[in-house]
């Protein structure tokens, strides 16, 4: 098909896939958008992005500037939630190559009546468009333009700003091209902003040997609160499977007095809509909600799309699994580990669709009792065109659900999923432990495309985790771990009290707890304070006071000559709220260095003084210089410093 439209668009960016998948803002923030937009010749182009939100019936325009080689950027804000469209135009301005040429000839001295004339051409079809004072303008200029007595005004005004902002304000758009629509997804601001703790609701009873209960996680909410976290994760609360059930330590024998994998879903009590009656009512559980919020905190659950052989799905929907010619089902694998009391999902049986209809109308229950948060265990061993399906769904009617993936797997299967709609994802950053690691992970999320679409949230331990750096540690190391987490990410979460607590006995050679919670009630002394949980609390305050540590993509790292130091500088878009962080990596023996201050970035010269003031202790430096001082020791392993110009 022959095409007249001279100006060729390409290279926009952000852009995922081709436009395939959209990309991710929250409410407020910025898009960035560049493109390549050239033409044959030498005429004057122009170019435009276009953008609206998906109920808006008009498009809203913002001039793209070019930054040289035919490269082009402008940008947008996002103020609403859901999706908005996004496209990058260009033309050919007529009226503007004129202005630009009849210029240059007036320079050369050259007489330009017929150009004059020409451009009254221009200036006829902008007299039904523009204001009544700039009509009597623009008519003043049609009558100089056709006049050679007014020749000397003529060539004025030809050449004048304020006919060249008119040109600008009212482009004619010859043959506009355009590029491909493409999409942004806008959500609350804690999908990229929040701060979580985990702990299993059977656990929290004060009484020793006894089974937890909803109003028991209602007496500690408050103790979360002062901590500073803003979201409750509790793992599956529903019906626990009793054939095959798990013993203590992950034995495949139980015995009458074991509790089972809360992972192990369903019993003759029910399955994934029901509650385990030990827990309580569903009047306990929303009860719990409710008083959460009132702490501004929100209840995350797990959605775990598996069953236990006793659930009531094995025996009114058997074609969702997927049966052995000895009429039995294979239980759930995960070379090495083995899950004898879980039964797989057949995604690929005949009845797929009633499938996907209930693993939605789940979300959809629970969202009706309060929930808006969902932490999603192994969502990489279920389809993603699923998961593409399901979040869409659910967000049509609840744009305010967020789903973290849990998938501790391979990088191109996590980004997967973050493409294919999940608000945000776990991540490597529970094994990147020295200088060079966490460099590079975080150049990787925060330099690279998925920046755009793939939220980390960054735990130092979970469950499932109990990572070798922390079996044994000192405390130093735990708070080093945490204040790591809690400033490189917007997200993050622990899994308590066992981390602030610091109960970390392993199995021998494994990243798995000794005598895991999983598997059994523990008792804690929830009223314990110590050095860790005063540390956390006092982070988390920071975090929520400075907007600097309220996103991930604006870092920036220090030079330091000590690969025991890590150095980084961290903004919030308007630069109003700087910080420095530096924290040591050595968990025995201080460490000393001279860091470099990114004076560009900052905006200030050699030799300007800056007051660096720590958040933590209070105390306060006056710089001069690029290069300054640090020391640290294990006792307050890191500085979080306001930057003062």
């Amino acid at each position: 098909m022959q095409n007249q439209k001279r100006v060729v668009i390409d290279a926009v960016s952000p852009q995922l896939n081709c436009g395939k998948f959209f990309i991710k803002r929250i409410k407020n923030e910025i898009v960035n958008v560049d493109a390549h937009v050239l033409v044959d010749g030498h005429d004057v182009i122009v170019s435009s992005v276009l953008y609206k939100h998906e109920n808006e019936r008009r498009w809203r325009e913002v001039r793209m500037h070019h930054v040289g080689n035919d490269e082009w950027k402008a940008s947008f804000q996002v103020e609403k939630r859901g999706f908005y469209s996004y496209k990058v135009q260009g033309w050919v301005d007529h009226p503007l190559n004129w202005q630009h040429g009849i210029e240059r000839k007036i320079d050369d001295n050259q007489h330009v009546k017929s150009e004059l004339l020409e451009g009254v051409t221009f200036l006829k079809p902008l007299l039904k468009k523009v204001s009544k004072e700039d009509q009597e303008y623009l008519k003043y200029c049609i009558d100089c333009f056709n006049n050679d007595a007014h020749y000397d005004d003529a060539i004025k005004e030809a050449i004048s700003h304020k006919l060249h902002g008119i040109f600008v304000n009212y482009p004619a758009k010859f043959h506009a091209n355009e590029s491909e629509e493409l999409k942004v997804y806008v959500d609350r601001k804690k999908a990229l902003f929040s701060t979580w703790y985990e702990f299993f609701p059977r656990s929290s009873s004060e009484v020793v040997g006894q089974h937890g209960t909803f109003k028991d996680c209602e007496r500690l909410l408050p103790r979360v609160a002062e901590m500073g976290f803003d979201t409750l994760y509790f793992p599956p609360v529903h019906p626990i499977g009793e054939v095959n059930r798990k013993g203590q330590n992950n034995t495949t024998e139980a015995n009458d007095n074991d509790v089972g994998s809360a992972w192990g879903i369903g019993s003759k009590h029910g399955g994934h809509k029901d509650l385990h009656p030990q827990l309580g009512k569903l009047s306990d559980f929303k009860r719990l909600i409710k008083k959460a919020k009132e702490l501004n905190i929100e209840i995350a659950m797990d959605y775990a799309l598996q069953a236990a052989p006793d659930h009531p799905w094995v025996k009114s929907n058997p074609d969702w699994f997927k049966w052995r010619p000895d009429g039995t089902v294979q239980y759930a694998e995960n070379p090495p580990k083995k899950y004898q009391d879980i039964l797989p999902i057949y995604w690929e049986g005949k009845e797929y669709e009633s499938l996907w209809n209930e693993c939605l109308d789940i979300l959809l229950y629970w969202i009706d009792c309060g929930i808006n948060i969902f932490r999603v265990d192994n969502p990489h061993t279920k389809p993603y065109y699923f998961w593409n399906w399901a979040i869409s769904e659910v967000k049509k009617k609840h744009p305010d659900v967020i789903f973290l993936a849990e998938a501790f797997t391979k990088p191109k299967v996590m980004q997967q999923l973050a493409k294919q709609g999940y608000t945000q994802s776990y991540t490597y950053f529970t094994w990147r432990n020295n200088k060079h690691e966490l460099i590079e992970y975080m150049t990787e999320l925060t330099q690279t495309d998925q920046r755009e679409y793939m939220r980390p949230n960054f735990w130092p331990n979970t469950p499932d985790i109990n990572p070798y750096h922390l079996q044994g540690a000192n405390e130093s190391k735990y708070i080093q771990r945490y204040v790591l987490a809690a400033t490189l990410s917007s997200n993050i979460g622990i899994y308590g009290p066992v981390f602030e607590q610091q109960l970390d006995e392993a199995i021998p050679g494994k990243e798995e707890y000794y005598m895991s919670e999983k598997f059994e009630v523990k008792h804690y002394d929830w009223n314990v304070q110590n050095k860790l949980t005063s540390i956390i609390s006092k982070v988390n305050a920071i975090r929520h006071e400075h907007e600097a540590l309220q996103q991930t993509n604006n870092i920036k790292f220090c030079h330091v000559e000590n690969d025991n130091l890590l150095a980084f500088y961290k903004w919030n878009d308007s630069k109003t709220d700087e910080l420095l962080i530096i924290v040591s990596l050595d968990q025995y023996y201080a460490q000393q260095g001279t860091v470099q201050l990114p004076l560009h970035e900052i905006g200030v010269h050699s030799g300007h003084q800056i007051t660096v003031s720590d958040l933590v202790t209070g105390s306060s430096y006056n710089w001069y210089n690029e290069w300054n001082f640090i020391e640290l020791h294990p006792t307050l392993p890191f500085h979080i410093f306001k930057i003062n110009k």
